[in-house]
């Protein structure tokens, strides 16, 4: 059964930084693509970055670009989002997803198989 465990959610000041982690487990790692998602209050869930199935290509949404950073360790079957220069708007619940089947590297949340349970930003002015 394929797992993702988030971590690294909190409070932040705007201008701040976080880094979220999400492991995997129950699958090998270096054959899933890898997304970050985010979901605020009363608004749909939004892609926020992805990173292909060997972290050879990342692609960011518009939003973050220049701020946030994907990363993957796959020796450890981990993969990050750094984020920097938050902003109040960053506030959101996110979601990590994995992609199993070698379809599609990243786009909308219907590409990905499985999800993590969400980890709070929160981002203060």
């Amino acid at each position: 059964q394929v797992q993702l465990v988030e971590s690294g959610g909190g409070l932040a000041q705007a201008g701040g930084s976080l880094r979220l982690s999400c492991t995997v487990s129950g699958r090998t790692f270096s054959s899933c693509a890898m997304g970050w998602f985010r979901q605020a209050p009363g608004k749909e869930r939004e892609f926020v970055a992805a990173s292909s199935w060997r972290g050879i290509s990342t692609s960011y949404a518009d939003s973050v670009k220049g701020r946030f950073t994907i990363s993957r360790d796959n020796p450890k079957n981990t993969v990050y989002l750094q984020m920097n220069s938050l902003k109040p708007e960053d506030t959101a619940v996110y979601y990590c997803a994995a992609e199993t089947g070698g379809k599609k590297w990243y786009g909308p949340p219907s590409v990905y198989d499985y999800w993590g349970q969400g980890t709070q930003v929160t981002v203060s002015s």
